[in-house]
């Protein structure tokens, strides 16, 4: 399944389940009648409009119903309150490529390719709702479908959110014992780009179910909250002399290119040499720090120029930093040491 652009994305958010105009169209297809409706009006689609009735009255799902059972696009104004027109007849230019084959359909990717507003299909044989954006055609689903495919996706990411876990758990361990590699740093990355796009399509799944979708949005908030964190620690710590690790360019990969290592630690800004060790600054772990402040973490980090300086460093060691108090200086060593215990714990594991 194609992911929804943007665009596509709001005015899928129009017509979802909750929303007065999914009301109507669903009365449509239930009522086994077609239907052409525009979201939208502007003084492009009345150039191409003729015939009809100007009504102009407000919205509701009933009226859309009784007005679908004549010919004709309606046309709603862009709030979607009201029904400015109904049977009218639309003349998109023929010239307008498009590979649809139904009368309705065809007029509808026309309409959208050429001025921009959204439209809408109701299919009176297939009992299908199209929706069309720009260049584009969108089957919409019924609910019970999206939450299938959605509790599917889920599950999958419950998965991935695990493995990113434990890979994050054993690169704090060669972190500690300064043993960390560009594979160790390319398997996080990898298992972030997957959440990322897992994420992405879960979005749109919320989006289309409309109020349907409050517990996915839910779920999904769960599973990747402090993910965004996380890439951006990582970043700030693998970034320097040695290269500079930017996993937002891990989007331009294809799937199967996210099954090799090599191909993701390139992509990063890593070079191909998986075997390289690499030095972390310490922001992940400082994060891991309970009651310290970004300020303090960051003064750290630049005091002390990486996370073995940080480690090998005194509580005396640290109060010559600006801005760091006995308090402070004694967070620091007992999380550092909590760190250190923690992860070689996992190493033995």
């Amino acid at each position: 399944m194609s992911v929804p652009s943007n665009r596509l994305n709001r005015a899928l958010g129009l017509i979802a389940p909750g929303t007065a105009v999914r009301d109507g169209l669903d009365r449509i297809v239930h009522g086994r009648t077609g239907a052409l409706i525009t979201l939208g009006n502007n003084a492009r689609l009345q150039a191409l409009s003729t015939g009809g009735f100007a009504i102009d009255v407000a919205f509701s799902a009933t009226a859309l119903r009784e007005l679908a059972k004549m010919d004709g696009a309606i046309i709603l104004n862009d709030a979607l309150d009201r029904i400015l027109f109904a049977g009218v007849h639309l003349m998109p230019d023929a010239a307008v490529e498009t590979t649809e084959t139904g009368t309705r359909h065809r007029t509808a990717d026309r309409v959208a390719r050429q001025i921009g507003v959204p439209t809408v299909t109701v299919s009176a044989s297939m009992s299908t709702i199209s929706l069309f954006v720009d260049d584009r055609r969108w089957i919409v689903q019924r609910p019970e479908q999206l939450l299938a495919r959605a509790n599917q996706a889920l599950a999958t990411l419950a998965r991935y959110r695990d493995r990113l876990t434990e890979a994050t758990a054993r690169l704090s361990a060669a972190e500690v014992q300064d043993a960390a590699t560009v594979r160790d740093i390319a398997v996080i990355a990898q298992r972030l780009e997957m959440v990322r796009r897992l994420q992405h399509e879960l979005n749109g799944y919320a989006i289309e179910l409309g109020t349907d979708g409050r517990l996915v949005r839910l779920q999904l908030q769960e599973l990747v909250s402090g993910l965004d964190d996380l890439a951006t620690q990582l970043e700030r710590d693998y970034s320097g002399e040695a290269g500079t690790l930017r996993l937002a360019r891990l989007a331009e990969l294809d799937t199967d290119d996210l099954a090799h290592p090599e191909l993701i630690a390139q992509a990063c800004g890593l070079g191909d040499d998986l075997t390289r060790r690499v030095a972390p600054l310490g922001h992940r772990q400082l994060a891991m720090i309970g009651r310290l402040s970004t300020q303090a973490a960051d003064a750290l980090v630049s005091h002390f120029g990486s996370l073995q300086g940080l480690f090998g460093a005194s509580t005396a060691d640290l109060l010559t930093v600006d801005g760091v108090d006995y308090g402070i200086a004694r967070t620091v060593r007992e999380g550092l040491i909590r760190l250190a215990e923690s992860a070689y714990a996992e190493r033995l594991n």
